[in-house]
């Protein structure tokens, strides 16, 4: 049995749609009967081809914020339609900075439970039951929404695959944003993108990451040597994330970003439960590490027991020389 409706709280960047807002409406489409989107940003009309592709049939815009944060207007704007009785089953966003401000609002504003964090929802009779990891990972916990909705759901980036309908552009409808008062007073005054070359971490369809074992920050640059010649992404593990030898950007895991590309490389990672959560579902992994018992073998799909000193360099010469 199927819900009614869900919202999904989309997000795009210059103006194409994130992956994450995509993989939602994907799996959204599975679990209702309706699927609609909101968005806040002056290029609506330009996203809703998007999201009508991805199974949105309709768009609430909250428009231009002109510089507001968007946390306090778009959560009073989603908290006016619901109250004036325009209500889903659930409200799902993904476990990002922006879903996580607006679900905490929405949380308060509707006197509802918000579910972060999750891997997995599902419809069973009339009821949402959300699958959320615990303990680094080790074990799932299923929670069963028994309150009367919109349930608050916030979803792990990459924890289902976008698929699009084909579908045409979806219908736009710009919303009231209601007065934030005081809340609504600060404003963006400038943005600063992150400067790097080769695809993002996100995205990229190869990942190369280094960890403790590389002994010494200087090391890091085999890393993004070897990431440089794959058209690769460096990444990181934790330990030297915290030792600050590179940005948190880099950070592949529970705390940090989770990826599912095509090839992961883990160099000098022992493959802490914290750093397997954001790279497990890799769809081949490749780990060298000098020490044969460490527990990234155990999720590898060809494990080199050798000092990465001495692998990566020789593998750098070999892709030179192709």
């Amino acid at each position: 049995m199927a819900l009614s409706k869900i919202w999904v709280l989309a997000e795009a960047t210059d103006g194409k749609v994130t992956t994450s807002t995509l993989e939602l409406l994907t799996k959204a489409r599975s679990l209702a009967d309706t699927v609609e989107a909101i968005y806040s940003g002056g290029d609506a009309d330009a996203v809703a081809g998007q999201l009508g592709e991805y199974g949105a049939s309709k768009v609430y815009t909250t428009g231009d914020l002109a510089g507001a944060l968007p946390g306090v207007p778009v959560s009073g704007a989603i908290a006016a339609l619901v109250d004036g009785g325009n209500a889903p089953d659930a409200i799902i966003a993904a476990t990002s900075y922006y879903g996580r401000d607006i679900a905490g609002r929405l949380s308060v504003k509707l006197d509802r439970t918000v579910i972060t964090n999750n891997t997995d929802i599902e419809v069973d009779g009339s009821s949402l039951v959300t699958t959320e990891p615990v303990f680094g990972g080790t074990t799932d916990v299923k929670t069963t929404f028994t309150a009367a909705g919109p349930h608050l759901v916030l979803v792990r980036p990459k924890s289902f695959v976008a698929e699009s309908t084909g579908g045409s552009a979806a219908a736009v409808e710009t919303i009231a944003v209601p007065d934030g008062g005081k809340s609504a007073g600060a404003k963006v005054v400038t943005r600063h993108v992150e400067e790097r070359e080769g695809p993002s971490l996100d995205e990229a369809a190869v990942v190369v990451s280094g960890g403790r074992g590389l002994g010494e920050q200087e090391k890091y640059a085999l890393i993004e040597e070897l990431a440089k010649l794959l058209n690769a992404a460096p990444g990181a593990s934790r330990a030297i994330v915290d030792a600050g030898w590179v940005p948190y950007s880099y950070q592949v895991g529970q705390t940090g970003k989770v990826v599912k590309p095509t090839v992961y490389i883990a160099a000098g990672i022992s493959g802490a439960t914290q750093h397997m959560v954001g790279m497990k579902g890799s769809k081949n992994i490749i780990a060298i590490n000098k020490d044969a018992e460490a527990p990234i073998f155990a999720v590898s799909d060809l494990g080199i027991v050798g000092d990465v000193h001495k692998v990566l360099p020789q593998l750098i010469e070999a892709l030179k020389a192709r």
